[in-house]
């Protein structure tokens, strides 16, 4: 489904390793996503608590909200869109 990529929100911050680690490997896997920098707008920033996390990277795909770089739980919520 092609459209479905366009369905992956990622938030990240400025240093932070592992929103590294996990954009290279979603480009790795040609997974297009939006990437929202809570350092860079205190929009997202507030998206980010609303959803009662307070920690990055969040991956966003549908109904799931994936914690950290896990490729596991990313090919899962992939896989229901």
């Amino acid at each position: 489904m092609s459209t479905a990529t366009a369905n992956v929100i990622v938030y990240t911050g400025n240093h932070c390793p592992y929103c590294t680690q996990l954009k290279k490997y979603l480009n790795e896997e040609n997974i297009a996503f939006e990437e929202r920098n809570v350092e860079n707008n205190d929009q997202y920033a507030e998206e980010l608590q609303s959803m009662g996390m307070s920690s990055i990277p969040v991956t966003v795909i549908g109904e799931h909200r994936i914690l950290g770089n896990n490729p596991t739980k990313l090919k899962k919520a992939l896989a229901t869109l």
